[in-house]
């Protein structure tokens, strides 16, 4: 089947899939809110927490519908689609609270549904559905690649790979590619080999320590029950001359198994997903991007740049939303902001506004709304006052997970008071336009190392429930994804 008609299929499955959404929103309003983040950067206790919070409240000033008091009530409902796992709200939070450990990153799309009760700052009283759709960032990251050719993958792969700051992490796929003939005939034993040696390069990317965003084919790091199929069995190749690769070659074999992952794997995840999404907020650490230096900051701001650009942002123009849905309001979301005192808060927006500024500038002429937030969706840290001599250091206290930089430092149970250093005020102190990004040590001097906390202990009401989660600035990212919807 050729591509167009494929893709005009798929246009009218949208267009379809539009129009049921807006018919079921005449009858009860419900806005989809899409949660998304890079790797480590909180994505599930994000959404742990938004929905405890609309379920529970808690001291959410910014948020006016919480603040005001005209939320009645919010209850968790039966999700819209039965083929779409159910977010394990429940079992998220007992981790937080109960065992005092972060939950385990999920690693497929989940989707919860939330009425909400309110009442309009007018009067009256009306209801609200969100409908949630939580999904790894790195199938985000895939959604570029439906506009690539698999030359244009394999080139800019390798030229990724073949970076200095990727270059030893790549070292054995890059040996075993230079041994490679790309029009010898297909080999399946070659194929699993060149793919698997890909994997393992993309996974030490995502080390903590080297902490590098751009990782496409996201499913490459997270299978799922596609582990060991073609789609996820190619890898990219050097192409000799333009045009086809010969039939029958290995490099043929390659560009067919990549066209399938996109039309088997990212084409229907954009197409049923996130193609149908009002809002969106992407979580980034970017304190680990930090931590590990120039290279993961230049790396994360392209990740960045390649997302914003997947987005069908704009704002929704009475007909055309009712043919096509576009992302009205994108929240980018600095996380981890416990994990340093609140006068550095301002700077890790700054930051962050700075590593997706060429992005904001191209979908605030779409007419998205785009914002930036520092945050802690659960506050694991608290703030004092350590003497050092005769100065006193603003520090956090917390308790740091066991068994951090390679020794037992820190055994997970015993609190601890950590100065971690001080951000930069004005961002551009990282950035040099002749060299691209420098590391915090250039652009400040000093040692900096952000730790990891345990979460922190909450108390309970007289019914054994969870009391509402400490966090830093969640209030702001509900107020600016749904606080329009609740006036």
């Amino acid at each position: 089947m050729p591509s167009w008609y494929e893709e005009l299929i798929d246009e009218a499955r949208l267009t379809a899939l539009t129009l049921l959404d807006r018919a079921e929103d005449l009858t009860s309003p419900t806005l989809r809110l899409g949660i998304t983040g890079l790797s480590r950067s909180g994505k599930t206790v994000f959404t742990t927490a938004l929905i405890h919070a609309l379920t529970r409240g808690g001291r959410l000033p910014v948020f006016r519908a919480m603040h005001e008091g005209r939320i009645a009530g919010a209850t968790l409902e039966p999700q819209p689609d039965d083929n779409v796992p159910r977010f394990d709200y429940e079992g998220h939070l007992s981790a937080l609270v109960d065992e005092r450990r972060w939950p385990e990153s999920t690693r497929r799309i989940s989707e919860l549904r939330l009425a909400i009760d309110y009442a309009p700052a007018r009067g009256g009283r009306r209801a609200l559905t969100l409908d949630i759709v939580d999904y790894p960032g790195e199938w985000l990251l895939d959604l570029p690649l439906l506009d690539r050719s698999y030359a244009d993958f394999a080139a800019d792969s390798l030229r990724l790979a073949r970076d200095p700051a990727r270059r030893d992490l790549a070292a054995p796929f890059l040996a075993a590619l230079a041994d490679t003939d790309p029009e010898a005939p297909a080999d399946e034993a070659l194929a699993r080999r060149l793919a698997e040696l890909f994997t393992d390069y993309l996974a030490a990317c995502r080390a903590e320590a080297v902490a590098m965003s751009l990782l496409p084919p996201g499913r490459f790091l997270m299978p799922g029950d596609l582990e060991g199929s073609p789609a996820l069995t190619f890898a990219p190749i050097d192409l000799s001359g333009d045009g086809d690769p010969p039939a029958g070659s290995l490099a043929a074999m390659m560009q067919r198994r990549y066209e399938s992952y996109k039309d088997r794997i990212v084409r229907p995840f954009f197409r049923d997903h996130f193609a149908r999404l009002d809002r969106q907020i992407v979580l980034i650490d970017v304190l680990a991007a930090l931590n590990a230096g120039p290279a993961a900051l230049s790396d994360l701001e392209a990740a960045l740049d390649g997302i914003l650009a997947a987005f069908r942002v704009g704002r929704n123009s009475w007909l055309g939303a009712l043919f096509r849905h576009r992302i009205g309001r994108v929240l980018f979301a600095a996380t981890k902001a416990d994990h340093l005192h609140h006068t550095s808060h301002d700077p890790l927006e700054a930051i962050l506004r700075r590593l997706v500024e060429r992005a904001l500038s191209r979908a605030e002429g779409a007419g998205a709304q785009i914002d930036v937030v520092a945050l802690a969706a659960v506050r694991a840290t608290r703030e004092a006052q350590v003497r050092r001599g005769r100065v006193h250091l603003p520090a956090i206290v917390g308790v740091p997970e066991a068994g951090q930089y390679g020794a037992d430092e820190f055994d997970g149970l015993a609190e601890a008071a950590v100065f971690p250093g001080d951000l930069p005020e004005n961002p551009s102190a990282l950035f040099d336009p002749s060299l691209g990004f420098k590391g915090l040590s250039d652009a400040q001097g000093g040692d900096f190392r952000f730790l990891r906390f345990r979460p922190p202990v909450v108390e309970r009401n007289g019914e054994g429930q969870a009391l509402p989660l400490p966090h830093i600035r969640l209030d702001r990212a509900l107020e600016f994804l749904i606080g329009d919807r609740l006036r």
